[in-house]
């Protein structure tokens, strides 16, 4: 009886002469490592107006400049990482090229934090998907754990099934979640260039943390980390080439490129719309949720956008599940 259920939920036992088999086309790994990276859009942007906001309303405008400085960060760490890449086709991201340059303990101090990294993706990337979920649909917000739980239990038993089956199961929802984006921006920017008006009223200032003190430096460098969440994720492809099909240094250097080029724009544009509707931080419903309200209203095309980042957060996990057994092969080979 339990072995039927095994095999019902996970398939059969893979060999390891198997493994050669299981590599991804580069469709198929950009919609597994890139569900991490890409699904940091639907909360980067919140996390630098929670900081600014801080300091008052009026300065929410900064999140442009900052956001500026993030996108030029990715696209310095993507091209590192292009390097990497190339470097160590055996995959070991920072971990590999610490222990190479540093030494033993560098390389294992990269490497624990790579892994406590990849637990906290998990965590974060549920509680964000689920954040969605309760945003399109506040009588959810009492049962936030238990649908946490079962995100966690299907992303593992997706995953069981092997990397082939496990991309099969995110290239939807991961490629969903982009076009519905790139179109929430699109649409949100021609009607900032016709000047039209949010198609709903948005959370207002009274909404808002109570000013504790005036905008300083600190605060703007805060705020600058805060949205550095942005690049969660990235280093997901240095950590996972030998899930790349041969030649797998070119093709992980050409996913981690697509990646960061989506990432930046995905970033910047949404941080532009939160910017031209006022868009304002509160407890109740996300920056994504507000800007497609106000682009869209409450119709079809803003539940679609709600389901894609709900499940594209949750989906994020699944980074975490490709690269922590990966790397820990490469420091057990070590």
């Amino acid at each position: 009886m339990l072995n039927r259920l095994r095999r019902l939920l996970i398939g059969s036992r893979l060999p390891t002469a198997q493994q050669a088999h299981e590599r991804l086309t580069n469709f198929a790994a950009l919609a597994v490592f890139a569900s991490d990276g890409v699904s940091s859009v639907a909360y980067a942007t919140e996390e630098i107006l929670l900081m600014l906001a801080l300091a008052g309303t009026a300065h929410l405008s900064l999140s442009m400049p900052i956001a500026a400085a993030i996108a030029l960060l990715i696209a310095i760490v993507a091209t590192s990482f292009r390097q990497v890449v190339h470097a160590y086709p055996r995959g070991g991201g920072s971990y590999a090229v610490a222990r190479e340059n540093l030494g033993v303990i560098p390389g294992q101090i990269a490497g624990a934090a790579l892994f406590v990294d990849y637990v906290l993706t998990v965590a974060v990337s549920v509680a964000s998907g689920v954040a969605a979920i309760t945003s399109a649909a506040p009588s959810l917000l009492e049962y936030r754990v238990p649908i946490g739980v079962v995100a966690i239990a299907f992303v593992t038993i997706a995953n069981l099934r092997g990397a082939r089956e496990s991309a099969k199961v995110f290239m939807l929802p991961t490629y969903g979640f982009i076009v519905s984006l790139y179109a929430l921006i699109v649409v949100g920017v021609a009607k900032l260039v016709m000047g039209a008006p949010p198609v709903e009223s948005l959370p207002t200032a009274t909404d808002v943390v109570p000013v504790q003190d005036g905008i300083t430096l600190f605060l703007i460098l805060r705020a600058f980390s805060s949205g550095c969440a942005a690049l969660t994720g990235l280093e997901a492809v240095s950590d996972g080439v030998t899930a790349f099909r041969e030649p797998v240094s070119r093709n992980a250097a050409k996913v981690m490129t697509v990646l960061a080029a989506i990432l930046g724009t995905l970033f910047v544009g949404i941080t532009s719309l939160a910017n031209h509707y006022h868009v304002m931080p509160v407890h109740y419903e996300t920056v994504v949720s507000q800007i497609a309200r106000a682009t869209f209203g409450r119709d079809w095309f803003y539940y679609v956008i709600q389901v894609c980042t709900a499940v594209i957060l949750i989906l994020a996990a699944n980074t975490s599940f490709n690269g922590f057994p990966r790397l820990a092969s490469v420091q057990a080979g070590d």
